[in-house]
């Protein structure tokens, strides 16, 4: 009798197909647009970004970084698993007179040289690969030695990472060995990932300010119309009105929560390192 159960292949292509569809769900590359522009500027200035530096994006989505990077006179590279988005970039590009390259590619299997860039970075890109361990070990592959590596992503205590831990109990469980976005917003989780092949290593915690949104609602609503993660979920839902009220109910809180006075922010974790020149093998 032949057996109809697929290899470790088969599901982890099966997985990232899930993904890439996801991602391609609503409307990203608006959301980024209306609500993480500023990250752009921060990472080039962390990373020292300039003229002469070859730079790979991973994870780029619409190339929010992308675009900075290219801004700054960089020579760059975008990488993304979801087409979608890399068309999205490729127009925003054009709109703005710059010159990048757009690579679909699976951030745990670059398809590029060891040692092919200066500069290496990702912007709440690379978290949302599930297996930690195999893209931390593409990044540092594919960055030169001596080059830099820049990371940042939501913190597991701040509002996105509150906001994965409020649906986490509506979604389907992960696959088997997937690891949790929001761990690549703890330092002790990071700084484990890149272990000795890196140094020089600064991490800082930052707030960006978001103040987009009048109520708890009209958040909930745009993360429902344009957030793939969140439009996920709620598909899974789709046969449970009253969980998905429930649901509902919590991300409006949410926000009320994390409000203050000042207004709303959005804590994430900014990595930056220096790999060494003799990488030990992957981890």
């Amino acid at each position: 009798m032949t057996s109809t159960t697929g290899t470790p292949a088969d599901a982890d292509r099966a997985l990232k197909a899930r993904h890439r569809a996801m991602w391609a769900t609503g409307d990203y590359p608006a959301l980024a647009d209306d609500l993480l522009l500023d990250l752009g500027p921060a990472m080039v200035a962390a990373c020292g970004i300039g003229p002469g530096d070859r730079v790979l994006d991973v994870a780029a989505g619409s190339g929010n970084i992308a675009l900075a990077a290219a801004e700054a006179g960089a020579r760059v590279v975008a990488s993304d698993l979801t087409p979608e988005l890399l068309e999205a970039g490729r127009a925003r590009a054009a709109e703005r007179g710059l010159q990048l390259e757009w690579r679909e590619a699976d951030a745990e299997a670059l398809p590029f040289a060891d040692g092919e860039f200066d500069v290496v970075v990702s912007c709440v890109g690379v978290m949302f690969a599930p297996h930690h361990a195999a893209a931390a070990d593409e990044l540092l592959r594919v960055c030169r030695p001596g080059g830099r590596i820049g990371l940042i992503n939501w913190t597991p205590e701040g509002f996105i990472g509150q906001m994965f831990a409020t649906m986490k109990p509506y979604a389907p469980p992960p696959p088997p060995g997937a690891q949790p976005p929001p761990l690549w917003g703890d330092e002790q989780h990071v700084r484990e990932l890149l272990g000795d092949r890196v140094t020089d290593v600064r991490v800082e915690r930052r707030a960006l300010p978001v103040g987009i949104f009048g109520t708890g609602e009209e958040f909930r609503d745009y993360f429902k119309a344009r957030y793939g993660p969140t439009i996920a979920v709620y598909r899974a839902l789709a046969d449970e009105p009253e969980r998905a009220a429930e649901l509902d109910a919590a991300l409006a809180d949410l926000l009320r929560r994390f409000e203050r006075d000042g207004g709303l922010e959005w804590e994430y974790l900014l990595l930056t390192a220096t790999r060494r020149a003799e990488v030990p093998g992957p981890r």
